[in-house]
């Protein structure tokens, strides 16, 4: 699941074009299949949303949760990438791009009545 913050009048205007960046680049690092999209975009009014100096109304914070299991350079790649993809599809510069990623064990995961670690149908492969 990916958490996208952002300055509403700026983030309004880009939430289906952002959420298709987001996903060709979990697809393109993580091998994640194009269904397997879940974005929440949370717009905040500009005096809600406070940032770091230096930054401009573009400011977008990333979270994305995931099960615990992929490499450390993969989830390097997959942010380096949102970087660059954001920048060339979206002309959002990486300074004004903050991407956490939090990891949980698969059994905190429930989806479809089991928990992660019980699922044997996933599509994609976690461990890469």
């Amino acid at each position: 699941m990916v958490l996208i913050y952002g300055i509403k009048s700026h983030l309004d205007p880009i939430k289906a074009q952002l959420s298709d960046v987001i996903q060709q680049s979990m697809t393109q690092v993580l091998g994640l299949p194009e269904d397997k999209r879940a974005h929440r975009f949370f717009p905040m009014a500009q005096d809600d949303f406070f940032a770091p100096a230096g930054r401009s109304t573009a400011y977008t914070v990333i979270e994305i949760n995931m099960m615990q299991g992929r490499q450390i350079s993969t989830k390097k790649a997959l942010i380096k990438t949102l970087f660059d993809n954001i920048a060339s599809q979206l002309a959002i510069s990486p300074i004004d791009i903050e991407i956490t990623i939090q990891e949980q064990p698969a059994h905190c995961w429930g989806f479809r009545g089991i928990t992660g670690d019980e699922v044997q149908d996933l599509t994609y492969q976690v461990n890469v």
